[in-house]
């Protein structure tokens, strides 16, 4: 068994030394898990933890938000698109709907995929 102190302070350190863009693909990968979790609480009609779950998942993507430069163009798109996400997840959370919460998943996976394949460009060109 895993002495917790130690897994926390791994965690801690791996968040603390990541680079700005890991940082950004472990949110995205942070929200997909939370949804996830709240697909499966819904299943199981475990409403408390469907509804942390999902406030977890809103809790990121607020930080997503707030951490966009509006200096570039293609922040005001990922502004429309994190507004998207998280009005989904309100929705998502009043109405127990599973439907929704793929929805979200599938934009979730695609902006993180979009994103790692970006860093790997950048990194090729450096």
């Amino acid at each position: 068994m895993i002495n917790s102190n130690a897994y926390k302070q791994y965690q801690y350190n791996s968040i603390m030394s990541a680079s700005p863009e890991r940082l950004m693909i472990m949110l995205f990968e942070g929200a997909i898990k939370f949804v996830k979790l709240a697909r499966k609480n819904i299943a199981e009609d475990d409403i408390a933890s469907a509804n942390y779950n999902i406030s977890r998942a809103q809790d990121i993507i607020a930080e997503l938000e707030c951490s966009l430069d509006m200096s570039y163009d293609l922040s005001e798109n990922l502004m429309e698109i994190y507004g998207f996400l998280y009005g989904q997840l309100v929705d998502a959370n009043i109405k127990k709907d599973v439907d929704t919460l793929d929805i979200v998943e599938s934009m979730l996976s695609e902006l993180k995929d979009t994103w790692g394949e970006a860093c790997l460009k950048l990194k090729k060109n450096a």
